[in-house]
């Protein structure tokens, strides 16, 4: 998904645990960037933010890793979003993906990124960096989460502009969605912001939330423990530091058995 490390080997599971899925579409961002679509079997079921292993059948074993659904769970075909790891095992082969090839998708999806993990609140806090963008471009497409949350905030930070992916889809084409356009122009805030390129917002997000300036930007009060809920997916630096911030604020994690004021994506930090 994102900042992927040490690859997964061919994996002893059964082919049985997986569909096999179509290639419909491959945009390549950048030089290290890239999202396909695929088909989607009618039996895959996801909630919003999760994800699943992915992958291309290597004689007669999987080869796999984890990979956020970046599409929505009524959509019918499957989104990825990646990066290229030019020695990695899988993705060294998945960016050369064409229309019409075929990949693996396993038929179980999970993760703690969905709002059924989250206490009620006020105001949504989806932190991402890189490809962590990923599993929040499902959430921002429920209608479920503008139901339960006043206002929504999508955090994206990356290096270079460039890498700031899907920013297109997220102002011009959700505002003008005949189901979701009116929840999106109403209730969705996008704010992009990079550390190496000149830019309208600069700097971690880390640091834009300690220093105040990300809700001057926004016009929404401070972090409250009691009415804010935050999501994170991204770096293994910004899983650190963005916890330890929240935990420092007096917010509780959450997690599948509990729900609580924050919940972080573990399953892509490096190890």
């Amino acid at each position: 998904m994102f900042r992927q490390v040490a690859e997964p080997a061919e994996a002893d599971i059964p082919m049985s645990n997986f569909n096999q899925e179509s290639v419909l579409s491959v945009h390549h961002w950048t030089d290290n960037l890239f999202s396909f679509t695929t088909t989607r079997d009618p039996s895959f079921r996801f909630r919003n933010g999760e994800f699943t292993m992915i992958g291309l059948k290597v004689g007669d074993k999987p080869l796999l890793r984890a990979y956020s659904v970046a599409s929505a769970n009524y959509e019918e075909s499957l989104e990825f979003f990646s990066i290229k790891v030019q020695d990695g095992p899988l993705t060294s082969r998945l960016q050369h993906l064409k229309e019409g090839d075929q990949i693996i998708v396993s038929r179980k999806a999970t993760g703690t990124l969905v709002i059924d993990n989250l206490l009620d609140g006020r105001n949504l806090y989806l932190v991402g960096t890189g490809t962590g963008l990923a599993p929040f471009l499902s959430v921002i497409k429920d209608p479920e989460t503008y139901e339960r949350f006043e206002k929504v905030v999508l955090l994206h930070g990356c290096r270079r502009v460039a890498e700031l992916a899907y920013g297109e889809m997220i102002t011009e084409t959700l505002p003008k969605h005949d189901f979701l356009g009116d929840y999106i122009r109403n209730q969705l805030i996008y704010y992009p912001t990079v550390t190496r390129d000149p830019f309208r917002n600069r700097g971690r997000i880390t640091d834009l939330m300690t220093s105040g300036k990300l809700f001057d930007d926004i016009g929404l009060p401070d972090l409250d423990a009691e009415k804010d809920r935050v999501m994170i997916c991204g770096s293994p630096a910004l899983l650190h530091d963005t916890r330890e911030m929240l935990l420092d604020r007096g917010f509780v994690e959450g997690n599948h058995g509990e729900a609580g004021q924050f919940v972080v994506e573990k399953a892509f930090a490096e190890r």
